[in-house]
């Protein structure tokens, strides 16, 4: 079975995403504030080292930040971003490690800080910035350039979004991609990070409607 992935613009608001199985700890968790489509138990919601996606000390690590805001241009502090990704191999990592629990307590123990798990989870601060320590994504199978896909959870949104984030340096794998391809070239700007100091950093702003609306996806 074939998926084709089109600009969510063009499509019917996106299905919610299925409830996960086995990741209630043990401890009392307090609510979260009440929202549009709240509040919500902090069951594995953030978690220790969520953000830290590559083993720890890796040289080819990259850092990728930015900020989510609103249609105004303000910033969301409580929003959840959610990145998987290819190994710098390109394969998808099969390994373990991203939410240990103590088998006693049930508690998060964090990642293990060697794996490669190709995903990560984490939360804005008080400005709507957020950052993630990964590893560049290797291509998948031509034409598609090497991309993160990104899930954004937020107050006032009815349905996660989903987007992508492509790289500057991969300039002629971009111009071959097929969904960049299919976007006119402002619009496709809002899906490619931008190269930062110092180097191994880029940044990625999320907006999340307005003027600059990053551009959002939708399975179909």
């Amino acid at each position: 079975m074939s998926e084709r992935l089109v600009p969510a613009q063009e499509l019917a608001p996106a299905k919610g995403l299925a409830s996960a199985e086995g990741l209630a700890p043990t401890e009392a968790l307090a609510p979260t504030p009440s929202h549009t489509v709240g509040p919500f138990y902090g069951y594995a919601l953030p978690f220790p080292g969520g953000g830290e996606m590559a083993p720890a000390g890796h040289p080819g690590a990259i850092t990728l930040h930015g900020h989510v805001r609103d249609g105004e241009g303000a910033p969301v502090p409580d929003a959840l971003v959610e990145l998987w990704q290819a190994g710098p191999d390109g394969s998808l990592a099969g390994a373990g490690g991203s939410m240990r629990r103590d088998p006693v307590t049930g508690g998060f123990l964090g990642r293990n800080g060697v794996d490669f798990t190709g995903f990560g989870r984490v939360a804005t601060d008080a400005d709507g910035h957020w950052t993630a320590r990964t590893l560049p994504p290797g291509g998948p199978a031509a034409p598609a350039a090497p991309y993160i896909s990104v899930c954004v959870h937020a107050r006032g949104l009815l349905h996660h979004l989903f987007t992508r984030v492509y790289f500057p340096e991969n300039a002629e794998a971009n111009a071959a991609d097929p969904l960049l391809a299919s976007l006119d070239p402002a619009r496709r700007e809002t899906l490619v990070a931008t190269a930062a100091s110092p180097p191994g950093t880029y940044r990625f702003d999320i907006r999340l409607q307005g003027e600059g609306e990053t551009v959002f996806l939708e399975f179909r």
